[in-house]
């Protein structure tokens, strides 16, 4: 298997926590990549017409991609859990959107204070894009998560670690603490500790 890959990424993070918790993460051939939303990687495009990283390869050369059909064929190929049956799949995927949406705000807000013109920005959308991150970790914060391992609290883990790690400034724990006291917990997974992000 093999996987274009970013390590700053925090939706191909994602895919490789998954990976690793079901020890498949030496299995992956991790392909570098020169995707972004200006610059696009024409090698990948010719994959994946998005052009974005995760793009997953199978080994029978079937292209994957996003990163949540990428965690669904690793939890279905590793015989996990992450996804669940019945009602506990329908919160788990709930769950995984809410920290999707939380990821792609926080990364349209990281493009428009890094790649755009500095003439061009527009503080009322960089306002909104951070407005949903918060309303998203508010919304953790009344969540009982518990020891729960799944695509939800991955997605969870992977959202809150890149506000750490581009967003420091948010300091998103002040105000939540059963979140910060979660989190702080989940960070130290194995997993989470061999995928943190860097670049």
């Amino acid at each position: 298997m093999k996987i274009y890959y970013s390590p700053a990424s925090p939706y191909v993070r994602k895919v490789m926590v998954v990976a690793h918790e079901l020890g498949l993460a030496d299995r992956i051939e991790r392909l570098p990549s020169a995707a972004g939303p200006v610059q696009r990687d024409a090698t990948i495009r010719r994959y994946n017409p998005i052009g974005q990283v995760p793009t997953f390869f199978t080994d029978d050369a079937t292209v994957l991609y996003d990163s949540r059909v990428i965690c669904e064929y690793l939890d279905d190929l590793g015989g996990g859990h992450f996804f669940g049956t019945g009602t506990e799949r329908w919160r788990n995927l709930i769950d995984a959107a809410l920290g999707d949406g939380l990821l792609g705000a926080a990364l349209l807000a990281r493009y428009e204070a890094v790649l755009r013109p500095e003439s061009l920005r527009w503080a009322d959308w960089s306002r909104g894009q951070i407005e949903k991150v918060t309303d998203a970790v508010d919304h953790m914060e009344g969540m009982n998560l518990g020891a729960r391992l799944d695509i939800g609290t991955v997605t969870f883990g992977c959202g809150l670690g890149y506000l750490d790690f581009r967003f420091p400034e948010l300091d998103w724990r002040t105000g939540r603490p059963r979140l910060a006291s979660w989190y702080a917990d989940f960070a130290q997974r194995p997993s989470m500790m061999a995928t943190a992000p860097t670049g």
